[in-house]
């Protein structure tokens, strides 16, 4: 199974962004999906995530700037960033909780996106 996200980019403060991560392979369902972020000299943070029943939570540092969705019959997480601002600056990982057709169970990360933003 792989995560594959796409959409950062360089963006100056106030702007947005729309990440996506799509999710390929042996899948059988997937629970949980999220975004997380790392800034240099940072630990890991979560953004968002997103049960597949539609249940979200939300850091309190994006609430009100950042909608999280998915398509579940395209195995696929959206992160819309709005008001983006210079600390939002950051490697975006999406982040999957899979249930293979094996019935196996993990946790799967995507490669990582850089959002910068500028001031």
């Amino acid at each position: 199974v792989q995560l594959q996200a796409s959409g950062g980019g360089l963006v100056q403060a106030g702007g947005s962004l729309r990440l996506s991560c799509a999710a390929s392979g042996s899948i059988f369902s997937i629970n949980g999906m999220g975004w997380y972020r790392q800034a240099p000299g940072k630990q890991r943070e979560l953004v968002a995530a997103i049960t597949r029943g539609g249940s979200i939570n939300y850091a309190d540092s994006v609430k009100g700037r950042f909608t999280i969705s998915r398509d579940n019959a395209k195995n696929t997480v959206y992160l819309q960033m709005n008001s983006l601002k210079p600390e939002d600056t950051a490697v975006y990982y999406c982040n999957a909780d899979v249930l293979d057709r094996d019935y196996t169970r993990f946790g799967t990360w995507g490669q990582g996106t850089q959002v910068t933003v500028s001031q």
